[in-house]
């Protein structure tokens, strides 16, 4: 007979009601999604309320390295999370552990080498970010608080994070990554403003490093009083090495780490172009960029919410649930982008005003940023595919999906736009790759419907 826990875990995955299960899933991830959108916009608020243009542009040239944290999140959290939900489905609870265990321990080494190297060739990574000589003081303080000193405590946390959710404790898993975010918006202004420490962009790296050590916290305390009652694991005893699983893991996480490093050449590109019309035009695309976070955060938290479910339901062939969480939630999060897109076109000024009222910074940064809020209802149907593909152990598809998004498309939309519409038009580059993938991401889905049909369940 199942245990207690076991049985809250089918209730969810095969009974609640889809709006339900979707809505209990969905709501603490796109919670905690939001919450650390807001305190990535608290480092650029109140650095910017220094109005000092290089401290800003700091936060904005380190943001391609934080990024890359993202590949190894994704290389061992979704990587993980998706066995996990899967082997869920199949009742294969062993694998779980062992999958956990795993994930945590390369997580843990691989952020620990690429904080070393990091931190070794860091002259020559701030000039590939496009560092100037005006702002390279501040960027180097803060990559030595986000980078030397908090690369492990930053990945380990969403790691751990996406493991506690992928067997449906999405609240635990919530209240871990919030409690370390809403720390860090507390700390910003005593360690960057001058009636504080006065540390300006390296204030806001040391408080980003202590939040992300207090979530791991959080999740080594969890771990530890559930213990009995959960499938993750993190003790040395389950850690065996293990191809199987390891080839599992990676044939989703190598996917969605190429993503995120695309992601982050992508960046790359964009704030070397940027930096060539001056630090100002640098610190307005890196609000308008953050500031179209929050409803672009809002997508990926209902996309990585509904993955469990979806990872569960394909593996235990619960097709049709499967299906109707698809479009259930597809449907909410195209709804709430299209709200966010219009809010942030129609107020864009007053908005960047909020975080800096340098006149160049708010003409650009609102120019900026009607740009990106156009992509955000075709970026949602993007998330929500690619979410899909990694529930499903599909990397394949989500390998070819982040190569079309930046490779094929976005870049050089990059490098055509600025050149008909210099500077300004580098805001519409994701617009125009977002519109092909939003396309073939409906076309994909309805292939991956079809090829289920025949064996829903009746």
């Amino acid at each position: 007979m199942a245990s207690r826990s076991e049985q809250e875990k089918i209730q969810l995955f095969e009974h609640t009601p889809v709006p339900s299960a979707v809505m209990q899933m969905a709501i603490p991830t796109v919670a905690s999604s939001l919450v650390m959108v807001l305190y990535s916009l608290a480092d650029t608020y109140f650095v910017g309320i220094l109005n000092d243009s290089a401290a800003t542009a700091a936060v904005t040239l380190a943001s391609p390295v934080l990024l890359a944290f993202n590949a190894l999140n994704n290389l061992f959290g979704v990587g993980c999370s998706s066995l996990m939900s899967r082997s869920l489905g199949r009742k294969d609870y062993e694998t779980v552990r062992r999958t956990s265990a795993m994930g945590f321990y390369c997580a843990l080494l691989c952020s620990l080498l690429l904080s070393l190297g990091c931190t070794v060739l860091k002259s020559p990574l701030m000039r590939l970010l496009g560092t100037l000589d005006d702002a390279w003081s501040a960027t180097s303080e803060y990559m030595f608080w986000t980078v030397t000193c908090g690369a492990a405590p930053a990945i380990l946390n969403v790691v751990l994070a996406n493991m506690v959710r992928s067997e449906g404790a999405a609240m635990n898993a919530s209240i871990g990554t919030m409690s370390g975010c809403l720390l860090n918006i507390l700390l910003d202004p005593i360690f960057i403003l001058p009636w504080g420490l006065n540390m300006g962009a390296a204030g806001a790296g040391l408080a980003t490093f202590l939040s992300n050590c207090a979530a791991c916290g959080y999740f080594f305390v969890l771990l530890f009083l559930r213990r009995g009652k959960t499938y993750v694991s993190i003790s040395p005893r389950d850690f065996r090495w293990n191809w199987r699983i390891f080839s599992q893991i990676c044939s989703v996480g190598i996917p969605a780490a190429i993503q995120n490093l695309l992601n982050v050449t992508g960046m790359t590109v964009l704030n070397n172009f940027t930096a060539d019309f001056g630090t100002d035009a640098v610190s307005a695309m890196g609000i308008a960029h953050k500031i179209a976070m929050v409803p672009m955060y809002v997508a990926m938290g209902f996309s990585n919410g509904i993955m469990p479910l979806v990872s569960y339901n394909y593996a235990s062939r619960g097709h049709r649930r499967m299906k109707q969480v698809i479009l259930f939630a597809g449907g909410v999060s195209l709804s709430l982008m299209l709200v966010g897109t219009t809010i942030c076109y129609i107020f864009s000024g007053s908005i960047v005003r909020l975080f800096m009222e340098t006149e160049a910074v708010v003409a650009y940064g609102g120019a900026f940023l009607r740009g990106m809020a156009l992509a955000l209802p075709f970026l949602c149907v993007d998330f929500l595919a690619v979410g899909v593909f990694q529930a499903c152990g599909m990397g394949r598809n989500a390998l070819i999906f982040a190569i079309l998004r930046k490779v094929v498309l976005e870049i050089p939309a990059l490098v055509i736009l600025n050149r008909v519409w210099p500077l300004y038009g580098l805001a519409y580059a994701q617009l125009a790759a977002e519109f092909v993938l939003a396309i073939a991401a409906v076309v994909m889905l309805r292939r991956i419907f079809r090829s289920l049909r025949p064996q829903q369940a009746p």
